[in-house]
């Protein structure tokens, strides 16, 4: 893996869990950090106090230090939202974020912080607002459009150093009719590897590929709406790391009808969700 690791945080506590679980994956995956700290307008009030960047500094620097990896240190002061991707673009980073501590009113009107970063960067985010490890299971979801190949990729890769059993997971929902197709993913769903189907073909090729890396990997499938039965896998099956692509930038037009799945998993799931963008071929 060639790219360097991007750990952000603004101060917030709950930010801790990414910074620890990113010196994990950084020692696991040999990668460079970059430690992006954001300072925030504070109230007049904490203007004389002890900045809470400076706690999870200290704790970041002594937690590096003895996973002996290679780090670097900056600071840059604006809106965490902004700052973030504007660093992220940079470089050739994984970013990894956690819930940056915002007012309910405002998680309310825009959503988490999670879906205005995954909207600004474009290079994949692995969200980890709790630590799940050690690694043993993981989930990559396949929607059969090929939004996931990026981030199916960057799983196998993780896979392979943590030895994790992998589930290559497809849901059909009731908008699959709308496409080619369509009627005969739900007929096969049982066995939809075995089909000419696109989903079946992503399915068969993700568990080949798997395969060929040496991993224990199986598929499972499921029918309903889709942010549902992602979520219902990710319980039932308890998995340690969510493996998905994202739509941003695949086609304008659809994103208009469609959610984004791959945010309202990660402001739900209990464990950590990697995620990589579309990319034109």
């Amino acid at each position: 893996m060639k790219s360097d690791l991007l750990i952000a945080t603004n101060g917030f506590k709950e930010t801790w869990p990414a910074v620890e679980y990113g010196a994990w994956f950084a020692e696991t995956m040999r990668m460079k950090i970059t430690l992006l700290g954001v300072t925030e307008s504070l109230s007049p009030a904490a203007i004389d106090e002890r900045h809470p960047l400076e706690d999870i500094f200290e704790r970041a620097v002594g937690l590096f230090e003895a996973r002996g990896v290679e780090y670097s240190l900056e600071v840059r002061k604006g809106d965490a939202e902004q700052v973030i991707p504007d660093k992220a673009h940079e470089g050739d980073y994984i970013t990894v974020v956690g819930p940056l501590g915002r007012h309910p009113l405002k998680r309310w009107l825009t959503g988490r912080s999670i879906r205005t970063l995954m909207e600004r960067i474009a290079t994949p985010i692995l969200y980890a607002p709790k630590t799940r490890l050690p690694l043993k299971k993981m989930l990559v979801s396949i929607g059969g459009l090929g939004y996931e190949a990026a981030a199916e990729n960057l799983a196998f890769q993780v896979a392979t150093a943590t030895r994790a059993d992998v589930t290559i997971l497809h849901v059909a929902s009731p908008s699959e009719l709308e496409y080619p197709g369509g009627r005969d993913v739900l007929k096969r769903l049982d066995d939809l590897a075995e089909t000419n189907t696109l989903p079946g073909r992503g399915l068969k090729k993700g568990l080949e590929i798997a395969r060929q890396c040496g991993l224990n990997a199986r598929v499972a499938t499921r029918q309903g709406n889709v942010v549902e039965e992602i979520l219902a896998e990710i319980r039932e099956g308890d998995y340690d790391l969510v493996c998905m692509g994202s739509a941003y930038s695949a086609s304008a037009i659809r994103q208009l009808y469609t959610p984004n799945v791959t945010a309202e998993v990660a402001e739900v799931a209990h464990c950590p969700v990697l995620t990589a963008r579309f990319k034109h071929v």
